[in-house]
């Protein structure tokens, strides 16, 4: 009897690619930021703060993954950024073969930050590395203060963990302090920030976050 170890063939190719994938976007030394979250949870929102406030100084892509992925990808287009979208069919992530063949039509000498908007998921992306430099896991009070602890695993691997929509915790009847407290059970360094739309000072603090991160790597 033969035992095929398909998973771990999958995630071992996966690996390899992600790895060409981030020597090329360090050799055009361009920053990436992988953005996950379920459905719902406001990726799209802050990733539009994020280039509003940044493409002042930065040149700024998006490549936009979903099922069908052209609906962010509108939005995108409208600030005026250069947005990739890449449609996953069936599949519930984006992978690192999926992202080479999306940055063969990003422009990389005209472009300092690439941020990713993954396929909206909790589970699937996790597994799936892409070369990117910053793994982001965002979260809504919408989604209930025991997601966190339903979906471990994404939080361990994460480098920011984003609770979103703080300002309707109350109406939903969500603890946000019991948020916090579960994704430091599980990952006790990752850097965690409270957000709302609706509070300008928030969205600067994540915003802040990406450029403090992409002037680290810059000076590697």
């Amino acid at each position: 009897m033969h035992v095929i170890h398909m998973e771990y063939d999958v995630f071992k190719a996966n690996d390899k690619i992600a790895e060409k994938n981030r020597k090329n976007l360090d050799r055009h030394q361009v920053f990436s930021v992988n953005i996950m979250g379920a459905i719902g949870s406001g990726k799209t929102t802050l990733i539009e703060e994020a280039i509003k406030n940044l493409k002042g100084k930065y040149r700024i892509a998006v490549i936009a993954g979903d099922v069908i992925a052209e609906m962010d990808a509108s939005r995108f287009r409208k600030l005026g950024v250069s947005t990739i979208p890449v449609n996953t069919g069936k599949e519930c992530h984006l992978d690192a073969k999926l992202l080479e063949k999306a940055l063969n039509e990003i422009d990389h000498e005209n472009t300092d930050i690439l941020l990713i908007e993954n396929v909206g998921n909790l589970i699937c992306p996790v597994d799936f590395k892409l070369g990117e430099h910053l793994r982001i896991v965002i979260v809504s009070v919408t989604e209930g203060d025991d997601i966190i602890l339903k979906h471990p695993m994404i939080f361990k691997t994460a480098d920011l963990a984003i609770i979103n929509k703080v300002d309707i915790a109350y109406a939903v009847d969500c603890n946000t302090k019991k948020m916090q407290e579960d994704i430091l059970s599980l990952n006790p360094d990752v850097p965690v920030i409270l957000t709302s739309k609706h509070d300008f000072k928030s969205l600067e603090t994540w915003i802040s976050f990406i450029e403090l991160s992409f002037k680290k790597t810059a000076e590697k």
